[in-house]
């Protein structure tokens, strides 16, 4: 006797059974992006105005340093504290929603110890500043229109006024909001005499994402594409 030839109908698991392997899958995707493409990040300080406020979410590109590409001059990069930076500066702690949003990546870690600084000179680059500026590198001055308003490019406060030569594998990094950013110009008596190692950078902000109202990008300004190139480099 024949058998029938017909195809069994596959049977369908309730949505109720699939739905925490859903939830897993989109874990890890969101852990994947999290790790080798895209993080946000919170703006922690005033020191980026009035390019970046307070408490603004960035988009953090961590995919091109996994190619071996660096940090070039006049990028807002987000990295690692490179020796003590934020030593005493509180850190509110988070709750259980903001800790498994940071756990996806949709916020940053509050014991990740990041800051988020513009890139002003790249191994080989000479920097210089004195008094009220204007801000040289390679002997190039800087025109500035990020700078916050008011702001002077340098200072006469001990530190504010420097010359340094930026070793290989290193960065030279300061704020925006230049009379109110603890940057390179105020650490040069640490390990890394101020600099911040390329290998603890996180990547490069691309994006501002949040609030809505102040979504834009972060393009790198004119002015660092004048820069003559450090005696020595290509």
């Amino acid at each position: 006797m024949a058998r029938g030839g017909g195809r069994r109908t596959r049977k369908h698991r309730p949505f109720w059974m699939e739905f925490p392997l859903l939830v897993g899958i989109a874990l890890i995707l969101a852990l994947l992006i999290k790790t080798f493409l895209v993080q946000a990040f919170s703006i922690p300080s005033d020191s980026m105005q009035n390019t970046l406020q307070k408490g603004d979410r960035v988009l953090v590109d961590k995919l091109t340093p996994w190619f071996g590409s660096e940090p070039e001059r006049g990028e807002v990069i987000v990295f690692h504290d490179p020796d003590g930076w934020l030593d005493g500066v509180a850190v509110d702690p988070p709750n259980a929603f903001q800790e498994a949003l940071s756990f996806i990546g949709l916020m940053p870690s509050a014991e990740e110890k990041d800051l988020i600084k513009r890139v002003i000179g790249v191994g080989g680059d000479t920097v210089e500043c004195a008094g009220d500026g204007p801000l040289k590198v390679n002997g190039k001055a800087l025109d500035e229109p990020y700078v916050f308003p008011g702001n002077t490019p340098c200072s006469n406060d001990p530190g504010g006024s420097f010359e340094v030569t930026v070793p290989p594998g290193r960065l030279w990094v300061m704020g925006d909001h230049r009379q109110a950013s603890s940057d390179s110009r105020y650490h040069t008596d640490d390990r890394n005499d101020g600099m911040v190692p390329v290998d603890e950078v996180v990547g490069r902000a691309v994006v501002v994402a949040w609030p809505v109202g102040r979504w834009s990008t972060l393009p790198i300004p004119d002015t660092f594409k004048t820069v003559p190139a450090a005696p020595g480099t290509n």
